[in-house]
């Protein structure tokens, strides 16, 4: 009998058996690897390219790049958007038809694989190519299968934009700055303005919907207030005030009459007393729960007339209702009175806690 082989020895552990975390992935099924094969001439990969720039000039910072990748486990249409490897979206494409995406106004039904559109959420149904304009006279939106999901890819970008802004990319606009304030960077950064604090900082204006693209104006004002502070919201709250033109202009562009709503003074008075009390500025459930309601009541109103939802508040309690009403109303928006530029006329259209103003 033959002699057994001799165990071979195992490999000793290294770097390279640790998986690499990309910061932007997408994983497609086997069916749509032609929207991302360049053999292919792959639509996709343009698109993606042109979200990218498009994202850079809107927000004010380059965004990692997506890294592509086909993944047999999941289904032959599928598709999976990952941030820092966590899925954060994931839909179905199917190459050769179009979503007809009913935006509610359509005359009749289009026949079809009914579906939602995974970036809005409107109802859709996956047609044939052949029936594309006969779904459009009808009034549904009608997009091709690479336009869906850059479509879903750009509108997780700008609603993860705040933590797509790593250190890398917080450098990269020090660096560019640098190249036009050569000495403006060379004496605030990281001498005064220490980099993790001004990465949160510019991490709030983007979830607060604020591009970032003023880069000059976020620095100097942080370099002025941050001997008196190193208190995040502080310094946020002043680099909001410095933006207020910018603010207000993607708000409400072109008006000089800002329609907006307001707090009812008995439920302001209440909610200023916790943000000063030694609780930590939580709220109590009951009230918690009746700010919520009625924000959404009068946010939903607003929006029937038309509006962008917009409450305006004192400047101690923006921080705390931003940060309380963004996860239920991502609509609703809210500035403080130090952040209406003086050009400006103020429209109360709305009253949370009271009745209609």
């Amino acid at each position: 009998l033959a002699a057994a082989p001799p165990d071979q020895p195992m490999a000793e552990v290294s770097w390279n058996d640790v998986q690499h975390v990309d910061a932007l992935g997408l994983e497609v099924g086997y069916r749509l690897i032609p929207l991302v094969d360049r053999s292919q001439d792959g639509e996709l990969l343009r698109r993606i390219r042109g979200i990218r720039k498009k994202i850079a000039q809107e927000l004010g910072f380059l965004v990692p790049a997506v890294h592509i990748r086909d993944n047999l486990e999941i289904k032959p249409n599928a598709y999976r958007i990952l941030l820092k490897g966590v899925e954060i979206g994931q839909g179905e494409a199917y190459i050769g038809q179009y979503l007809a995406i009913n935006p509610g106004r359509v005359n009749g039904n289009m026949p079809g694989t009914p579906t939602t559109d995974p970036a809005f959420g409107l109802p859709a149904v996956w047609i044939d190519a052949a029936r594309r304009e006969e779904a459009q006279q009808m009034g549904y939106t009608v997009v091709d299968s690479s336009t869906v999901v850059a479509t879903h890819i750009s509108n997780l970008l700008q609603t993860h934009a705040a933590e797509l802004l790593g250190r890398e990319e917080v450098q990269a606009l020090i660096d560019h700055q640098a190249k036009e304030s050569p000495k403006l960077v060379e004496d605030l950064v990281p001498k005064i303005v220490p980099i993790g604090i001004l990465q949160k900082v510019l991490q709030q204006l983007l979830t607060d919907g604020i591009h970032i693209r003023d880069f000059r104006t976020i620095l100097e004002t942080l370099a002025d207030h941050i001997s008196t502070t190193q208190d995040v919201d502080d310094l946020t709250s002043s680099v909001r005030t410095a933006l207020a033109r910018v603010i207000v202009q993607q708000l409400f562009p072109g008006e000089t009459e800002l329609p907006l709503m307001t707090l009812d003074p008995a439920l302001e008075n209440v909610l200023s007393q916790a943000v000063n009390s030694k609780t930590g500025g939580g709220l109590e459930p009951g009230l918690a729960e009746n700010l919520l309601s009625s924000a959404a009541q009068q946010a939903e109103q607003v929006e029937i007339q038309g509006y962008n939802p917009v409450l305006l508040t004192p400047p101690g309690l923006r921080p705390l209702l931003a940060r309380f009403l963004r996860r239920a109303l991502p609509q609703l928006r809210v500035i403080s009175h130090n952040e209406v530029p003086d050009n400006k006329s103020i429209r109360i259209i709305a009253v949370i806690g009271g009745s209609k103003g």
